[in-house]
């Protein structure tokens, strides 16, 4: 079990002293705040008014500037709210700038075919006006046989360009096609118009690659300015009466003794209980960085409930193996280690990157040996004589192929149902879940086997367990009865649960497949073209085996995380928790005591 166990703190303290306690506790970072009052909106306000996301929107801004200046690394010329605000004007005047180009660009192109004109004005054509059409040519018969007096301007391989005059706009039926909008600013106009913006596009975009020498600066003022409003936050959720006040929040028993410590040294009160029965704390996962990317999984999909057990490690192992199964090539395999060492120091810069750098190493090996033992090599045999001898499975072997997929899904299930079992320890559901487990166990027994007597009396022992022990009633009834019917129902999901692992079978030897067909047109057009077919052989192999390679991956991160994810998770976990989100500074500064 890796899943922390809590206990409930209170704190209390001097109000005079409130700020720099909090400030002191968010260094700490250790506990999760209780939130004992709803926050007023005034007291979430920020100090320096630059919330988290306006700094976030003004670094992607500046970020994305093709061009950049020079660093600065100093902060005296530095004031974080001037910046913010001009990045920001900047920001709004090209975005204006950019939707204006955009019209005009599209309305010069459109009014190009007709010329430079400009309308006459009302009178000069003795009350009659132009009206124009934008008219295909096919449909130019059409107009031909209009009585209206028109004239053609321009024309195409698509369009021909028409002008009609008249008193008021003809009617729909007089024309093959609907008026077109010309506007009533001149062609030259629009066009100077465009060479304006176009200059003061290019001086926004100068004052833009000026502010870019305040990224550095900037990034470093991410960690503070959300500091600050966490801490806005939580001072606003704690509980004041007069010259005390209230702090509540969850602390890992391994941080008992700091919290303790903290609170003796401003001299504050502090009280700490187990959970009750009723209240759910939140899930705090502990796992060793080796085996810490099933955890990443865990985060991203469903956070286990504090009195639930942590998926991690079963998540991490299982899908490091399905992977393997899935991608089926020891030189894919080879490939995917390149790529994570060409990575390997990017990936040491934060815990997350470690973690996943870890899960990689993990996908590489299992993947390579997996590779070995099936004796596929780019999709082709080992190069090496001694290498073909660790050969052990062939994936054309459909039946073996078949067994072991079934297997590992069994196996998998009887795991889930197995750890639901202990989640459940003490109460009478837990038999419910060993029967599932049961179940699954003798059904691959007797597949394996050939079913005999024995295997459909200890089937019928399992299913039992199941029908009497599903229901949350406490008392025996004809409700409790009912429940346990429309539990064996699942017999038809776990089956179709155990069938779905078929897909690693499928997509490995779907992978393999489509790497031995590359190999062989590469060699038939090498054969049929015997000057350039070399060369087509080398861009048949290098962009054939990139693109299985890439399907390959895409394939193995999505199925993998599937089966452990829905089919898994369906069979071990009863609830849902929230994740333990600590009141801690994201700045790496000392606790000075």
């Amino acid at each position: 079990m890796s899943i922390q166990s809590l206990k409930k703190a209170t704190l209390v303290g001097l109000t005079e002293e409130k700020a720099s306690i909090l400030d002191a506790l968010q260094t700490l970072g250790v506990i999760h705040v209780i939130p004992l009052l709803a926050p007023q909106k005034s007291q979430v306000k920020l100090e320096h008014q630059v919330s988290p996301e306006q700094l976030h929107g003004v670094l992607h801004y500046l970020l994305n500037s093709k061009q950049k200046r020079k660093q600065v690394v100093s902060e005296r010329h530095f004031d974080l709210l001037e910046v913010t605000d001009k990045v920001d004007q900047n920001r709004s005047l090209r975005l204006k700038l950019v939707e204006r180009h955009d019209f005009l660009r599209k309305r010069i192109k459109d009014l190009k075919p007709w010329g430079s004109f400009i309308l006459p004005e009302e009178g000069e054509l003795y009350g009659r006006r132009l009206w124009f059409y934008l008219v295909p040519n096919y449909k130019m018969k059409e107009v031909v046989k209009t009585e209206l007096p028109w004239q053609s301007v321009h024309r195409d391989n698509r369009y021909c360009y028409i002008t009609v005059i008249s008193e008021t706009e003809p009617p729909l039926n007089a024309m093959p096609v609907t008026r077109t909008h010309t506007g009533a600013i001149p062609l030259e106009q629009l066009q100077r118009e465009l060479e304006d913006i176009e200059v003061e596009l290019e001086t926004v975009e100068a004052e833009r690659e000026a502010l870019t020498r305040w990224i550095y600066l900037l990034q470093r003022s991410i960690a503070g300015t959300e500091d600050d409003a966490q801490l806005a936050e939580i001072s606003g959720q704690t509980l004041d009466r007069d010259e005390i006040f209230a702090i509540q929040g969850w602390v890992a028993d391994d941080n008992i003794a700091s919290l303790q410590h903290f609170a003796d040294l401003h001299s504050m009160v502090l009280q700490l209980e187990v959970p009750k029965s009723d209240e759910l704390p939140p899930t705090l996962l502990q796992n060793p960085t080796s085996v810490a990317g099933g955890e990443e999984v865990v985060h991203f999909f469903q956070m286990p409930g504090y009195r639930s057990w942590d998926p991690s490690r079963v998540v991490f192992f299982s899908f490091v193996s399905f992977f393997a199964l899935i991608m089926s090539d020891a030189g894919y395999s080879l490939l995917l280690a390149a790529i994570l060492l060409f990575y390997w120091r990017d990936m040491e810069r934060t815990e997350t990157g470690l973690r996943l750098r870890a899960m990689g190493v993990a996908l590489s090996v299992a993947g390579f040996v997996w590779g070995v033992l099936v004796g596929s090599y780019f999709g082709a045999q080992a190069p090496f004589v001694w290498l073909q001898g660790w050969k052990l499975m062939d994936l054309n072997d459909f039946d073996s192929m078949m067994l072991l997929s079934i297997s590992v899904g069994a196996v998998h299930l009887i795991l889930a149902n197995l750890m639901m079992a202990w989640v459940r320890r003490g109460s009478t559901r837990m038999y419910a879940a060993l029967g599932w487990a049961g179940s699954v166990t003798v059904a691959l027994w007797g597949w394996i086997a050939g079913f005999e007597f024995l295997h459909w009396l200890l089937l019928t022992a399992c299913l039992s367990l199941v029908l009497l022990f599903s229901s949350e009633k406490s008392e025996w009834s004809v409700g409790r009865f009912f429940d346990g019917v429309l539990a064996l129902a699942g017999i038809t999901k776990i089956f179709g649960d155990v069938l779905s692992y078929l897909r690693l079978f499928a997509l490995g030897l779907a992978s393999a497949s489509l790497a031995m067909t590359f190999n062989q047109l590469a060699t038939d057009v090498a054969a049929a073209l015997p000057a350039i077919g070399l060369l087509f052989k080398v861009l048949i192999l290098l962009v054939g085996h990139l693109l299985n390679f890439v399907l390959t991956v895409i394939s193995g991160v999505i199925h993998g995380l599937r089966l452990n994810l829905i089919e898994f998770y369906n069979w071990s976990l009863a609830d849902e928790g929230y994740a333990f989100q600590p009141f801690a500074k994201r700045e790496v500064s000392p606790w000075i005591t």
